[in-house]
């Protein structure tokens, strides 16, 4: 039994997200997690909320609501959305939490005494208007690099440059819109990423497998113009980790925070500790996970993420890691595999949490059940390329897909079985040709399936399980026990009997996919067996002679044109 850590890019709390943000990690994540679970092997899946920074105070500020208040109010209101898309985390946790607190400082201190934390004197925004210091995201203005009129100052949400505040072209503040901004002399902390450059070039470049989009974009920032450069750790705010405290290896710090992208991926970790909290487990039980001096080594730790959180998970997090562990206490686990992904686009343009475009994951779900929207989403995730959302092509693979293929064969047999021989498997007959021909088709298809799951081809790994289920109806199609049973009842019993088997198969392969249809299936045939097939002709005698069952409601119900236009109209793009 293999372990498998895994973590999904953890959401900033500022409101609810739009299926860009939710297939660009955390929708794929649970694929895999699930997927590692059916295999029978032990799974840590880990997400939370990111609460700190400026879009927690800008957001609570716009709610007029004390930021601890809203993020906790927000951090339910995003949980409940995750279990509403079957997002089966072991545990979602908060980055304000007091774990999280404790552990950042403690990597802090640590990286501080081994040299790699600078303090240093900068010039920064101060808002004459505002009466304070601007950090990044209080900072809007025009990108350098790509001209978007509506850039942050840590990031240009449009081409994802990393940037500084000082670098957008007519700056203003993003609390009142004022240019009435002066440049003063102020002090925080560098992470001496530089320092650590060729240390994560060489971890970076023995990661053979990842894939181009990652490893591509780390050594962009890693070579690019002046190459890696350090990177300031503090901000000006009053809601984060405090930067000064008891043991800190320096002063002055008071009225500073962290860095939201420095305790981010902390959180991670400290999440992993929330859940042994949560769960009365012992220190140990979450070191397990995660220190590799406290029985980590054998852990495989895969991110998943979209392709602007790449720099952070391959330069700054990892620099802290590499930092804490040169001091030779606790040695902490690092990233094996990071899967990326390209942006969804929608209907010919962007979704955009701070614009409001496109649809967005609370909405989605009062549309259609989650299953609808976890085939599509995952069925098209964008990896090697953008890939965009159209209601026309969401109709389509729905209908097809989902109604047409899978949801078709399941009630194709069981109504046919119900009607000739009751609401339990028949006896009689025997397998010839044909289904020995199916089962060495399922056998090869099988074998694809598993092989893209593990190296987390999503959407290869969709395409072969819909041909494992198109499999399925062309045997049916082709054996036609509706008109076998006319002149031969024993050998249609032999068919119905090895496609109803083929229903629980099914169920059980396509669970990472759509997990609510393959539990109202399992609930119908009556079985809890959700055994992963190692032969797939014993998997098609799992259920015996005289196994009875249910037959299913209607598994998916198809998109008709005018539900498609009115929604197409309803959810054109602005989410107000």
């Amino acid at each position: 039994m293999a372990r498998h850590l895994i973590t999904s890019a953890i959401p900033y709390i500022n409101g609810i997200k739009h299926l860009g943000n939710l297939v660009g990690s955390q929708l794929p994540a649970d694929l895999f997690a699930r997927y590692q679970r059916a295999r029978g092997h032990e799974v840590m899946f880990i997400c939370a909320t990111d609460e700190h920074g400026t879009p927690a105070e800008l957001a609570a500020a716009k709610a007029g609501k004390p930021v601890a208040d809203y993020c906790t109010e927000m951090h339910e209101v995003q949980a409940e959305i995750a279990r509403g898309f079957r997002l089966s985390f072991d545990h979602f946790g908060r980055s304000s939490s007091t774990r999280n607190r404790t552990l950042t400082q403690y990597m802090a201190k640590t990286l501080g005494e081994q040299g790699l934390i600078a303090e240093k004197a900068e010039r920064q925004f101060y808002s004459v208007d505002d009466g304070r210091f601007l950090p990044d995201r209080y900072i809007e203005g025009t990108c350098p690099n790509c001209g978007y009129d509506k850039a942050r100052g840590d990031q240009c949400e449009n081409c994802t440059k990393q940037l500084d505040p000082t670098d957008l072209i007519n700056p203003h503040s993003a609390i009142s819109g004022s240019t009435n901004l002066e440049l003063r002399e102020t002090k925080h902390l560098y992470l001496r990423q530089k320092s650590l450059r060729e240390d994560i070039r060489g971890w970076i470049t023995s990661k053979h497998d990842w894939p181009v989009l990652t490893t591509s974009i780390a050594l962009k920032w890693l070579d690019d113009g002046d190459g890696l450069q350090d990177r300031g750790i503090t901000r000006d705010l009053a809601w984060g980790v405090p930067a000064q405290f008891d043991g800190a290896p320096w002063q002055g710090m008071e009225g500073k925070v962290f860095y939201v992208w420095f305790d981010a991926p902390i959180e991670y970790i400290a999440a992993t500790a929330e859940w042994a909290d949560a769960n009365d487990k012992a220190e140990t039980d979450w070191e397990r996970w995660w220190r590799t001096d406290k029985g980590a080594g054998d852990v495989t730790y895969t991110e998943f993420m979209g392709k602007d959180n790449v720099p952070f998970h391959t330069l700054s997090f990892p620099a802290t890691l590499i930092g804490v562990n040169r001091a030779g206490g606790a040695q902490w686990k690092m990233v094996d595999y990071i899967k990326s992904f390209n942006y969804l686009n929608y209907e010919g343009g962007q979704f955009s949490t701070s614009q409001g475009r496109g649809v967005f994951m609370d909405q989605a779900l009062s549309i259609l059940p989650p299953d609808y929207w976890r085939w599509w989403l995952l069925s098209h995730a964008p990896e090697s390329a953008d890939s965009e959302f159209t209601w026309e092509n969401f109709q389509v693979s729905v209908n097809k897909d989902l109604a047409d293929v899978l949801g078709n064969f399941v009630s194709r047999i069981t109504k046919f079985c119900r009607s000739k021989f009751g609401e339990a498997l028949p006896e009689g007959g025997v397998w010839g040709e044909r289904e020995a021909q199916l089962i060495a088709e399922l056998t090869t298809r099988l074998g694809a399936y598993e092989g893209f799951m593990e190296e987390k081809e999503v959407r290869k790994a969709a395409a072969e399980l819909r041909a494992i289920w198109v499999a399925g109806n062309e045997y049916l199609q082709s054996a036609a026990p509706w008109t076998v049973f006319k002149t031969d009842p024993a050998q249609a019993a032999a068919q119905t009997r090895l496609a109803l088997n083929l229903t629980r198969l099914y169920a059980v392969l396509s669970e990472p996919f759509i997990p609510d249809a393959c539990a109202a299936t399992l609930a119908a045939l009556k079985t809890e067996d959700r055994s992963w097939p190692t032969d797939i002709r014993a998997a098609l005698e799992v259920l015996p002679v005289g196994h009875a069952f249910e037959t299913p409601d209607v598994l998916f119900r198809k998109i008709a044109d005018e539900e498609r236009e009115d929604w197409q109209k309803r959810f054109s793009g602005i989410r107000t």
